[in-house]
């Protein structure tokens, strides 16, 4: 039954995509890509969730995650001392902070030597490059799609700044919506704490196909040739140390600004959920949970548990991705949030994007820092982004869910 009813629900998101489309004529042209990009996902999912060797490779990438963590805590416990013993509890329920966020700062100083020595701005210009043969999207949307994945959704307009300003809305809405879809790799470490490492990796490689698969049917257009280009960005000159503390401060201001957001959002979300239950009898999260069920239920979530996935997916979406993932930790003021395992396979891929309100501001600013004009263009369509982006999670959760 599940199947009928995932099947289904791919369906209307996938109509969903396509309502607010006004190039029905360009769009005839992008349905064979649409369809290859289809079922390149469930290939990629088949071999991810169900076979050894994808197997093999999600244990490897958690493995290392987890030893990169675990030197992570080393520098933790010089500087905080024995506030947390990580030796004796390595899985441990340490205070959030140090247990899931400061690794963010090694990993980002990981990243910043991957750049360094070049290696990185390699991968990202072949896997664009691949990216874009398969997807029929120009050179600049591809690289950019895998650069956002890699460097994060407001540090890839730097990659970009010389022709930021030259974009038109329909480029720019395209490249804004991957970023938004995607997530940053300085902080895979800490999704992997919260949830399941093979869901994480699922929607990272899902969500790549599933963004062009959203903007080919919402947002149609072509390229002359003329204009598919890319060139890659010159990195200024620095001496290795310079870029390797520049890079730690970079991954402090990411982890600061992670623990300050789950502060604010946590604690409003307790504020409104007392102030509903006050004078509704029922809770802000319950309700939100009620409205998206019927979406969740369409990924393939069992219809009995289909308010809590909704609360949780809501949630991801009026907070973001780190509040709604606290649902699946000992952290949860309610404690962990236990479904089925189809049901935690869904929810768990769907809150793997930077895809929710805040997002928006956060690209909008981005830009506007570098192409002012631009960043005002970006804030224009933000709902239209933010609809477009939530698309890829749904769809992304609903492949996953047919797997499962």
């Amino acid at each position: 039954m599940h199947v009928i009813v995932g099947v289904f629900g791919l369906l209307v998101f996938l109509f969903l995509a396509y309502l607010p489309t006004r190039n029905t004529a360009l769009l005839k042209k992008k349905v064979p890509y649409i369809l290859g990009m289809l079922a390149i996902q469930f290939v990629l999912g088949l071999i991810m969730l169900k076979t050894p060797v994808g197997k093999s490779v999600i244990d490897w990438l958690s493995r290392g995650f987890k030893n990169l963590l675990g030197y992570a805590h080393e520098g933790t416990s010089f500087v905080f001392g024995g506030l947390v013993d990580f030796k004796a509890n390595p899985d441990g329920a340490g205070p959030f902070f140090m247990n899931v966020l400061l690794p963010i700062i090694v990993i980002s100083s990981l990243i910043g030597i991957l750049q360094f020595i070049k290696l990185l701005p390699l991968i990202i210009k072949y896997l664009g490059l691949a990216l874009s043969k398969i997807t029929g999207m120009p050179k600049l949307e591809s690289f950019n799609s895998v650069s956002s994945a890699i460097i994060g959704q407001s540090e890839n307009f730097i990659a970009i700044k010389k022709i930021l300003p030259t974009l038109p809305p329909n480029r720019l809405y395209t490249l804004s919506a991957s970023a938004m879809s995607t997530v940053s790799m300085s902080i895979v470490g800490s999704y992997m704490v919260m949830i399941q490492p093979k869901y994480v990796v699922a929607a990272i490689v899902l969500n790549l196909f599933g963004a062009f698969i959203v903007v080919s049917l919402l947002n149609p257009y072509e390229v002359a040739p003329e204009d598919d280009v890319f060139a890659a960005p010159e990195q200024k000159k620095q001496s290795f140390f310079e870029m390797l503390g520049e890079y730690i401060m970079d991954g402090a201001k990411v982890a600061l600004t992670v623990a300050a957001m789950l502060i604010g959002f946590v604690a409003l979300l307790a504020l409104i959920n007392g102030i509903f239950d006050g004078i509704f009898g029922i809770t802000f999260q319950e309700v939100l949970g009620h409205v998206f069920a019927p979406l969740a239920w369409l990924t393939g979530v069992p219809w009995s548990e289909a308010s809590t996935a909704g609360q949780i997916m809501a949630t991801k979406l009026v907070s973001n991705e780190f509040v709604a993932m606290l649902s699946f930790t000992p952290q949860n003021p309610g404690g962990a949030v236990v479904m089925s395992d189809r049901a935690t396979a869904i929810v768990q891929t769907f809150l793997v994007s930077f895809a929710n309100f805040s997002s928006i501001g956060i690209i909008a600013g981005a830009a506007k820092s570098l192409a002012p004009e631009q960043g005002d263009q970006i804030a224009k369509f933000g709902l239209k982004l933010l609809y477009g982006a939530t698309l890829v999670s749904f769809i992304s959760a609903t492949v996953v869910g047919l797997i499962s």
